[in-house]
């Protein structure tokens, strides 16, 4: 069987494209199962410092779960369905090494909640965005109703969430849901660009910044953001970036 997820390694960035462009690149759980070998080699891998994912084609991102798996599961199986979705991507929200997802156009139900599980989100001009579980008699069950509310506020979750309703692109960027709004051309460009800086970083640093920042939602927040900071001044690359700055020089961090 062919994959579902094409994978392409450039200059220490993997590009992760979903590929599923008959189903519009649905979430199923072949899907499911090759991202997370994707994980696997992106946690132990020293060669790739940080992840794209986007969908094949020009018209979807994610657009969902795959809804023929859901024919005929029980409440039991429907809460494994949602653990194996939640256990994933908090593996994307949790990892050290920085996940964006470049939406290039629809990103619903699960297709949004794996959107939000990356910790940055740039969206073409035609992307649109939302949570339409309940037009099914559902909620959203991987992490939409916490990262969304999270996102975007109380209010503004309870209604794209109630109602089902999709968002646009700048309405997406007025929200706080995503990053930037750019071009179909420029999308892969603006996220390389960006993790081409963030690569340059150290990798202890950034790796810390996003388990604090991870964190923020938590009543332990400002705890594990004190022992995070703390932590990095035991690595190397701390020190070499204080010299750097001090002797007016470009740091040069070796992730020690």
């Amino acid at each position: 069987m062919d994959q579902t997820i094409v994978t392409n390694l450039i200059e220490g960035i993997l590009i992760v494209t979903i590929s599923r462009p008959d189903k519009l690149n649905a979430l199923n759980n072949r899907v499911f199962d090759e991202l997370n070998q994707i994980l696997d080699d992106a946690e132990f891998n020293h060669e790739i410092k940080s992840v794209i994912i986007i969908g094949s084609g020009m018209k979807a991102f994610v657009a969902g779960a795959d809804i023929s798996e859901f024919i005929g599961l029980s409440a039991a199986e429907g809460k494994a369905l949602a653990k194996k979705g939640q256990d994933t991507f908090f593996r994307i929200e949790n990892s050290r090494k920085p996940f964006i997802a470049c939406v290039n156009g629809f990103a619903l139900g699960g297709g949004c909640e794996l959107a939000m599980s990356c910790h940055i989100r740039i969206a073409s001009e035609n992307a649109k965005f939302g949570q339409p579980e309940i037009n099914l008699g559902l909620i959203p069950g991987y992490g939409g109703t916490q990262r969304l509310t999270n996102l975007i506020g109380k209010g503004r979750a309870m209604e794209m969430i109630m109602t089902g309703n999709m968002i646009d692109a700048v309405t997406a960027l007025q929200f706080g849901l995503v990053n930037n709004v750019v071009s179909q051309e420029e999308l892969l460009p603006t996220a390389i660009n960006l993790l081409q800086t963030i690569n340059s970083k150290s990798s202890n640093a950034i790796a810390a910044c996003i388990q604090a920042i991870n964190a923020a939602t938590t009543e332990d927040g400002f705890t594990i953001e004190g022992e995070s900071f703390g932590n990095c001044f035991g690595t190397e690359d701390m020190k070499e970036g204080v010299n750097a700055f001090l002797e007016k020089r470009k740091a040069f961090f070796l992730g020690k």
